[in-house]
Protein backbone atom coordinates (compact mmCIF):
# COMPACT_ATOMS: atom_id res chain seq x y z
CA UNK A 1 0.00 0.00 0.00
CA UNK A 2 1.45 3.05 -1.35
CA UNK A 3 1.89 6.14 1.32
CA UNK A 4 0.09 9.67 1.37
CA UNK A 5 1.64 11.88 -0.19
CA UNK A 6 1.93 15.16 1.25
CA UNK A 7 3.41 17.09 -1.55
CA UNK A 8 1.13 19.70 -3.30
CA UNK A 9 0.47 18.76 -7.02
CA UNK A 10 2.40 22.09 -9.39
CA UNK A 11 -0.06 22.76 -12.56
CA UNK A 12 1.88 21.94 -15.62
CA UNK A 13 3.14 25.60 -17.04
CA UNK A 14 1.48 26.86 -20.60
CA UNK A 15 3.77 25.67 -23.10
CA UNK A 16 4.50 26.52 -26.27
CA UNK A 17 3.48 24.49 -30.07
CA UNK A 18 7.20 24.84 -30.99
CA UNK A 19 8.15 23.17 -26.92
CA UNK A 20 5.42 20.65 -27.64
CA UNK A 21 7.21 19.12 -31.07
CA UNK A 22 10.06 19.48 -29.38
CA UNK A 23 9.41 17.34 -26.14
CA UNK A 24 7.35 14.78 -28.55
CA UNK A 25 10.13 14.89 -30.74
CA UNK A 26 8.58 16.10 -33.55
CA UNK A 27 10.14 18.96 -35.76
CA UNK A 28 8.46 22.16 -35.19
CA UNK A 29 6.05 23.25 -38.41
CA UNK A 30 5.11 26.93 -38.00
CA UNK A 31 7.40 29.54 -37.50
CA UNK A 32 7.36 31.66 -34.20
CA UNK A 33 6.33 34.84 -35.72
CA UNK A 34 6.10 36.55 -31.69
CA UNK A 35 9.40 36.54 -31.33
CA UNK A 36 9.97 39.23 -34.42
CA UNK A 37 6.77 41.15 -34.12
CA UNK A 38 5.35 39.18 -36.95
CA UNK A 39 7.71 38.48 -38.95
CA UNK A 40 10.67 36.10 -39.61
CA UNK A 41 13.51 36.37 -41.94
CA UNK A 42 13.96 34.16 -44.82
CA UNK A 43 17.28 33.08 -46.33
CA UNK A 44 16.12 31.88 -50.06
CA UNK A 45 18.83 29.56 -51.25
CA UNK A 46 19.05 27.90 -54.57
CA UNK A 47 17.97 24.40 -55.29
CA UNK A 48 20.67 23.80 -58.01
CA UNK A 49 23.70 25.54 -56.54
CA UNK A 50 23.09 25.95 -52.83
CA UNK A 51 24.03 29.89 -53.35
CA UNK A 52 22.26 31.99 -51.39
CA UNK A 53 20.47 34.36 -53.43
CA UNK A 54 18.27 36.67 -51.04
CA UNK A 55 17.25 37.38 -47.53
CA UNK A 56 13.60 38.74 -47.11
CA UNK A 57 11.10 38.58 -44.58
CA UNK A 58 7.78 36.70 -44.08
CA UNK A 59 4.81 36.78 -41.86
CA UNK A 60 1.85 34.62 -41.28
CA UNK A 61 -0.03 35.38 -44.61
CA UNK A 62 3.56 34.75 -46.59
CA UNK A 63 4.12 31.25 -44.94
CA UNK A 64 0.95 30.14 -45.57
CA UNK A 65 0.67 31.46 -49.46
CA UNK A 66 3.87 29.99 -49.54
CA UNK A 67 2.97 26.39 -48.54
CA UNK A 68 -0.10 26.37 -50.54
CA UNK A 69 0.86 28.08 -53.69
CA UNK A 70 4.41 26.71 -53.92
CA UNK A 71 5.36 30.00 -55.11
CA UNK A 72 7.86 32.21 -52.48
CA UNK A 73 5.59 34.89 -51.02
CA UNK A 74 7.45 37.57 -48.30
CA UNK A 75 6.24 40.85 -46.49
CA UNK A 76 7.86 44.17 -47.69
CA UNK A 77 8.38 46.09 -44.85
CA UNK A 78 9.74 49.29 -46.66
CA UNK A 79 6.17 48.80 -48.70
CA UNK A 80 4.47 47.38 -45.53
CA UNK A 81 2.41 44.56 -47.90
CA UNK A 82 2.55 41.38 -48.79
CA UNK A 83 4.39 40.53 -52.17
CA UNK A 84 5.16 37.04 -54.69
CA UNK A 85 8.48 37.17 -55.84
CA UNK A 86 8.39 37.51 -59.95
CA UNK A 87 5.37 39.25 -59.56
CA UNK A 88 6.11 42.19 -61.85
CA UNK A 89 9.34 40.92 -63.19
CA UNK A 90 8.03 37.45 -64.01
CA UNK A 91 11.24 36.31 -62.42
CA UNK A 92 9.69 33.75 -60.38
CA UNK A 93 10.65 31.73 -57.41
CA UNK A 94 9.59 27.93 -56.85
CA UNK A 95 9.78 26.49 -53.62
CA UNK A 96 11.02 22.91 -53.56
CA UNK A 97 11.75 22.79 -50.39
CA UNK A 98 10.81 24.80 -46.77
CA UNK A 99 12.92 24.15 -43.40
CA UNK A 100 12.70 26.28 -39.59
CA UNK A 101 15.90 26.79 -37.89
CA UNK A 102 16.57 24.88 -34.52
CA UNK A 103 14.48 27.73 -32.84
CA UNK A 104 11.88 28.06 -35.64
CA UNK A 105 12.55 31.67 -36.01
CA UNK A 106 14.11 31.83 -39.26
CA UNK A 107 12.71 30.16 -42.64
CA UNK A 108 15.30 28.57 -45.12
CA UNK A 109 13.54 28.27 -49.17
CA UNK A 110 15.64 26.23 -51.51
CA UNK A 111 13.96 27.65 -54.85
CA UNK A 112 14.06 27.19 -58.34
CA UNK A 113 14.63 30.96 -59.82
CA UNK A 114 13.01 31.57 -62.47
CA UNK A 115 14.78 33.89 -65.59
CA UNK A 116 18.01 33.99 -63.65
CA UNK A 117 17.39 36.78 -61.90
CA UNK A 118 17.18 37.35 -58.02
CA UNK A 119 17.49 40.49 -57.25
CA UNK A 120 15.43 43.75 -58.17
CA UNK A 121 18.84 45.46 -59.78
CA UNK A 122 19.13 42.42 -62.58
CA UNK A 123 22.04 40.73 -60.67
CA UNK A 124 21.76 36.67 -60.09
CA UNK A 125 21.91 37.33 -56.50
CA UNK A 126 21.61 39.86 -53.76
CA UNK A 127 25.10 39.17 -53.02
CA UNK A 128 26.47 39.77 -56.74
CA UNK A 129 29.07 42.38 -56.19
CA UNK A 130 28.81 43.35 -52.63
CA UNK A 131 31.69 41.56 -50.95
CA UNK A 132 33.22 43.75 -48.13
CA UNK A 133 37.07 43.76 -47.44
CA UNK A 134 37.86 42.11 -44.45
CA UNK A 135 40.48 43.25 -42.40
CA UNK A 136 41.39 41.39 -39.70
CA UNK A 137 43.49 43.69 -37.03
CA UNK A 138 42.80 42.13 -33.63
CA UNK A 139 45.06 38.84 -33.92
CA UNK A 140 43.95 37.97 -30.22
CA UNK A 141 40.46 36.72 -31.18
CA UNK A 142 41.45 35.29 -34.80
Amino acid sequence: MNAPSNSTAIANPPVSRYTEAVNKGAPATQPDFKKGDGLVPAVVQSADTGEVLMLAYMNREAWERTLRTGKAHYYSRSRGKQWMKGEESGNVQDVVSAALDCDSDTVLLKVKQRGGVTCHTGAETCFTGRDVPLTVTDKEDA
